[in-house]
């Protein structure tokens, strides 16, 4: 209409109120989350200052009565593993309980953390880029046979059958799609762990995918700035948005007996025993990869 809707003070003053909410949100106190599954993923913007792209790493959650909890958002040049043990280091200060199950991407420096941090819990890869990355590799014409055995390999009613269906699958296109079948093999005990948790939370799991969509969202606020001049404003943009959607995300969706099946693999994890640790920034080997060399 050709009229000032906010003045640039109005702005001003939003925009150091939406900091001061982020800098207490950063650092509130986890302990009263049930988390069951976590999840930690990174995207990435442009930043006007530098002429590159900066990282956006996030963390989100599943209790164990279903409700979807926003966690934790920091920036990062890397997913190295020192910057990513740092994110998780911190969930565990703020007091989160130990995840059952955690699921990332198949960036190394994360997954290592993730072993060094939280051992006992079920690491799962996202399926998501996953699919995203097999597709890359694989001749359009062929893709719609390939994905239809790669959803019938990730519905398989147990990992042994998974095993089995993946197994042929390398068989069939080994020769023809070599980089595909590479890829498949790639992190793939995490890929097949989503059928070690009860089915309803393998459900579940597919929900956080709303943090993702929130990303969406996001970008519709950044393509008109293509470039945000500096790191600070980019993650005021990231909360004010997720943060947002995340205030409809109180709903629980797990039954009792679904709660159940979860605390009952919490206890055959042995999650809730006192020798979880933090450990230092120099230990690159977890426990887990040490216990499989041997």
């Amino acid at each position: 209409m050709g009229q000032c809707v906010l003045s640039q003070s109005t702005v001003s003053e939003l925009t150091e109120t939406l900091q001061e909410e982020y800098e207490a949100w950063r650092v509130r106190d986890l302990s009263h989350e049930p988390v069951a599954s976590l999840f930690i993923d990174t995207v990435y913007e442009p930043l006007r200052r530098w002429g590159q792209k900066t990282g956006v790493l996030w963390g989100g959650a599943i209790g164990e009565d279903g409700r979807k909890v926003f966690l934790s958002l920091s920036t990062t040049n890397s997913e190295s593993y020192a910057s990513c043990l740092e994110v998780v280091r911190g969930l565990a200060k703020r007091g989160m309980q130990v995840p059952v199950t955690i699921t990332t991407d198949g960036a190394t420096g994360l997954t290592k953390a993730i072993d060094a941090m939280w051992p006992q819990s079920v690491r799962m890869r996202w399926w998501f880029h996953k699919m995203r990355n097999l597709r890359q590799k694989v001749p359009a014409h062929l893709w719609p046979q390939v994905k239809a055995l790669l959803v019938d390999l990730r519905a398989a009613p147990t990992p042994e059958k998974a095993e089995q269906r993946r197994e042929a699958i390398v068989a069939q296109d080994q020769q023809e799609l070599p980089e595909a079948c590479r890829c498949l093999l790639d992190d793939a005990q995490a890929s097949l762990n989503h059928l070690l948790v009860p089915q309803r939370h393998q459900i579940g799991g597919a929900h956080i995918v709303l943090v993702a969509r929130a990303f969406v969202e996001e970008r519709r606020r950044t393509k008109v700035i293509p470039h945000l001049w500096g790191e600070q404003s980019l993650v005021n943009l990231v909360f004010g948005v997720l943060i947002r959607v995340s205030d409809r995300w109180g709903k629980k969706c797990f039954r009792d007996l679904e709660q159940h099946q979860i605390r009952k693999l919490r206890a055959q994890l042995k999650l809730d025993e006192p020798e979880v640790r933090t450990p230092p920034i120099s230990e690159h080997v977890s426990r887990r990869s040490a216990a499989s060399a041997a």
